[in-house]
């Protein structure tokens, strides 16, 4: 921060603080002040374990696995959870432990490609359209208008329909149909900054259009930007499996976790394992994603931090036996016939 705060400072509009009547300016801390703060989330860290894990878990695959994710034996299908096979097999003697962690390699791999690059894609548009206005502007503004008047699922769905199944197709559709949410956003959060003092003074400067935008404008966005990717990661995660699931993603016998729930679909009588640990890999991580989203959000924010430094600092001195606001407390009145200290 610019200036010391009072405990008794408020946060105000436009990022300020107001502490009685000054006007005590805040900016992003450091990145050190942004991890401090997301390991006190316990919620965040909660989230980026579990994202940590299933991460960790994909990549070393091959070491954790002690079966090949597509061995078929059918003298050993829909054998249940034991020490060889800690998650059972499916209907063709598969390790269905083996598939998960090479699927994750899958789902998780095109969650994140797709989430990056729809927010690079939507970034990039959004900015040039706010910053520029008119024609420009107008004219992805109603490109925008017609992506965001279809259902992302749906569209998706119409365009593999159009190219084909397959895992590339799956995630080209995925990117062209969702980073429209994006550029919305950050044209609005534009076209608010274009507006800001610093963007003036380097355009007085002299400072050429791209590297206003680039240099001055697009630091002052990314944050919002980053929370949105790592909150909509599970989205997209959710809109590839469900895609998979209808047989328009990977085919077989690449493991995938929306795949998997698809063949376990016919034998959840026989076979529970077969769709219960897919679905509770994919619920584990858009949980996970989205606990790390809102602690980023709130690590971001220098209002938010400051009130949580606050409060925690407010914390450990009530826990000391430091005095409240009120002053100290008053001794108890002596009881009646109590003989008067000496």
């Amino acid at each position: 921060m610019t200036a010391p705060v009072t405990p008794a400072a408020v946060a105000g509009p436009g990022g300020a603080v107001l502490a009685g009547e000054v006007v005590v300016p805040v900016r992003v801390g450091s990145r050190r002040d942004v991890v401090r703060s997301l390991l006190h989330d316990r919620t965040a860290v909660l989230g980026l374990a579990i994202v940590t894990v299933l991460i960790l878990g994909a990549v070393f695959a091959p070491l954790l696995a002690h079966h090949d994710p597509n061995h078929v034996d059918v003298l050993r299908k829909f054998l249940p959870p034991s020490r060889s096979f800690p998650l059972g097999t499916d209907n063709l003697g598969r390790d269905v432990f083996a598939r998960i962690l090479f699927g994750a390699r899958v789902s998780i791999g095109t969650a994140i490609l797709a989430g990056l690059a729809i927010g690079a894609i939507g970034t990039a548009v959004g900015l040039v359209a706010g910053y520029m206005g008119g024609v420009v502007d107008g004219l992805i503004g109603r490109v925008l208008d017609v992506l965001l008047s279809f259902p992302s699922f749906l569209l998706a769905m119409a365009v593999l329909g159009l190219v084909g199944p397959g895992l590339k197709n799956l995630v080209i559709a995925t990117i062209a149909v969702s980073w429209a949410q994006y550029g919305r956003i950050v044209r609005g959060t534009v076209l608010v900054e274009r507006e800001r003092d610093y963007v003036e003074a380097a355009r007085a400067a002299g400072a050429s259009t791209m590297r206003v935008m680039r240099r001055h404008v697009l630091p002052n966005i990314v944050a919002p930007v980053i929370v949105l990717i790592t909150l909509d990661m599970g989205i997209v995660l959710l809109q590839i499996s469900g895609l998979s699931f209808l047989g328009l993603g990977v085919k077989p016998p690449t493991a995938e976790w929306g795949a998997m729930l698809s063949e376990g679909r016919n034998y959840l009588d026989q076979a529970p394992q077969m769709m219960t640990f897919p679905g509770a890999a994919i619920f584990l991580l858009v949980l996970g994603l989205n606990l790390l989203g809102d602690g980023l959000r709130d690590a971001l924010d220098p209002r938010t931090r400051l009130r949580l430094a606050q409060g925690r600092r407010g914390g450990r001195g009530r826990g000391r036996g430091t005095p409240s606001a009120t002053g100290p407390a008053a001794p108890p009145a002596p009881s009646a016939g109590a003989a008067p200290p000496g």
